[in-house]
């Protein structure tokens, strides 16, 4: 006798199927009442399993198809992290719309400067931003629908998100007429590449480049039944697209954090039976500098993921003293992947630093200034071509053309090497590098050995105008709680193992370092002078 079939509200099982790239529908047919999301602000109202995603996303995409939005128009967002990215991302998918999240970090002068480039047709904004959402409103000519996420009364001005995702209409007729629903080429999405001078650029993320991301997850991190912790900020890709959709397209589980938490991330590893997530180095650091790690289990974990920056090796020994799981270092970018390297936890000692080996479909050359390839052992810049790049950076073809040459070929700014097993090395940002002496300098290469160092917490080197030799390197330290280290000792260290040329001519101490909403190392806030 055959189980019965459960319906599927919201869509017909027809309906599921006549779209290539509407994932809400397809995952209710596939793994219907298993969990798919835990928004842990929520508390126990926060649980959705893959129907109710399903749900929410027709909702909303018929909410909006109602007042003419449709087919490559855009819907923003500015809110903290919570189930509202899944519900605009899936219900964009459904109609062929562009989901636009915002920085919520960003002043309202600044959100009207972004808003008015990528033209949302409607805006949903949490609570924490009424101010934004009135600047828009008084700013912004174009029409615009406004939503207010949260569950109190907000706005008058605004609709209430929460009762369109819950109350709307869930039948009606087909969101696309047939044969002119999303293709694979179409953009599911429009992400900042996350610039700290200046607007930054909005990458394309097109539905080939989701969907071949995913495969390549896939392949090479995910197992059924993962549950990985989002913590990231989700308006960068490495909160959305990173684990959370390739989880959501393979039936597993993902569990949101409003914000970053180390002893709240320790938690729900035991409670939601976490099996792998990733961090930048900077939260791991703040990890084992939090005292109930070592009380926690980690007996669900499989792996944890570094990115974001080079990882430090006395770092991973750290950690691994007081949990022994495996760490894999990986690497990506928002036009690219993100997932466009990884490295198997048994090489995570002895490739220690490597970034790994491409992924799946993802070609990676390491060039010189003319572009021709360059030996094993020898450093140049990285590029990448294959299905999972963007589609260019939206209504900008002169950023297009500089980051994508004529034979499709990515330019990363990013300087890498491979070594003779086909590892490659990140050795430093194109732009990060400067030139002392007429001889290149990569600060990364100097901060690997002042991570060394017993008493350095966290670094950073950049490099600063010099009369004599045109540039030379500043390093940035925070101390270890309870050391003590001086400039002289920290100097004469380096001494003993760079070239002299390479050694900072100075280094500033500091209590903190600034960081970025992901957590990284903001270099461009470091006085250089």
């Amino acid at each position: 006798m055959n189980p019965a079939v459960p319906a599927l509200a919201g869509t017909t099982y027809r309906d599921a199927f006549a779209q290539t790239v509407d994932y809400a529908a397809r995952s209710a047919v596939y793994f219907g009442a298993k969990t798919a999301v835990v928004d842990v602000e929520r508390g126990e109202a926060g649980r959705f399993d893959y129907r109710a995603l399903n749900e929410r996303a027709c909702r909303l995409a018929r909410f909006l198809a109602a007042r003419g939005i449709g087919k490559g128009d855009r819907v923003g967002l500015l809110a903290q992290n919570g189930i509202e990215y899944i519900d605009l991302l899936l219900a964009c998918a459904k109609l062929g719309a562009i989901f636009a999240p915002y920085n919520f970090r960003l002043h309202p002068v600044e959100l009207h400067e972004v808003v008015g480039k990528t033209g949302p047709s409607a805006f949903v904004f949490g609570p924490e931003y009424e101010e934004h959402a009135a600047y828009l409103r008084a700013h912004y000519a174009t029409s615009c629908t406004y939503l207010r996420t949260g569950l109190r009364t907000g706005s008058p001005d605004a609709l209430s998100f929460e009762e369109v995702v819950t109350q709307g209409p869930l039948d009606g007729p087909p969101l696309c007429a047939q044969g002119e629903g999303p293709s694979g080429e179409d953009i599911l999405c429009l992400l900042g590449t996350g610039g700290t001078t200046g607007l930054p650029k909005a990458a394309m993320i097109s539905h080939r480049m989701v969907a071949h991301n995913a495969l390549t997850t896939m392949i090479h991190e995910l197992i059924p039944g993962d549950v990985t912790v989002v913590h990231t900020p989700m308006f960068h890709t490495g909160g959305l697209l990173v684990y959370a959709v390739p989880l959501l397209l393979s039936g597993g589980k993902v569990i949101i954090m409003r914000k970053w938490d180390t002893v709240e991330l320790l938690r729900l590893i035991e409670r939601e039976q976490v099996t792998m997530f990733f961090c930048v180095p900077t939260q791991y650091q703040m990890l084992l500098d939090t005292p109930s790690l070592a009380k926690t289990s980690f007996a669900s974990v499989r792996f944890v993921t570094s990115g974001g920056a080079p990882l430090p090796v006395p770092l991973i020994h750290a950690f691994r003293q007081i949990h022994d799981i495996p760490f894999k270092q990986g690497f990506g970018m928002t036009e690219f992947g993100p997932g466009c390297f990884s490295m198997g936890a048994e090489f995570a000692h002895t490739k220690a630093g490597s970034i790994g080996r491409p992924n799946a479909l993802v070609a990676a050359r390491v060039v010189d200034d003319e572009g021709s390839d360059l030996p094993t052992g020898q450093a140049g810049e990285l590029l990448l071509k294959g299905p999972a790049m963007c589609s260019g950076y939206f209504d900008d073809p002169e950023a297009t053309r500089a980051a994508i040459d004529a034979q499709g070929w990515f330019h990363t700014g990013d300087i890498a090497k491979i070594d003779e097993d086909g590892f490659f090395f990140i050795v430093d940002r194109k732009k990060d590098m400067f030139i002392s002496g007429g001889e290149n300098v990569y600060p990364v290469e100097i901060e690997r050995l002042l991570y060394e160092h017993p008493a350095v917490k966290q670094c950073a080197v950049i490099g600063i105008p010099d009369e004599k030799w045109g540039q030379v390197g500043r390093a940035f330290v925070v101390r270890k709680s309870g050391t003590e280290v001086s400039e002289d000792e920290l100097l004469t260290y380096l001494r003993q193992q760079l070239a002299r040329y390479k050694v900072p001519k100075a280094i500033r101490f500091l209590d903190e370092m600034p960081l970025s909403p992901a957590g990284k190392i903001l270099k461009r806030a470091l006085p250089s002078s």
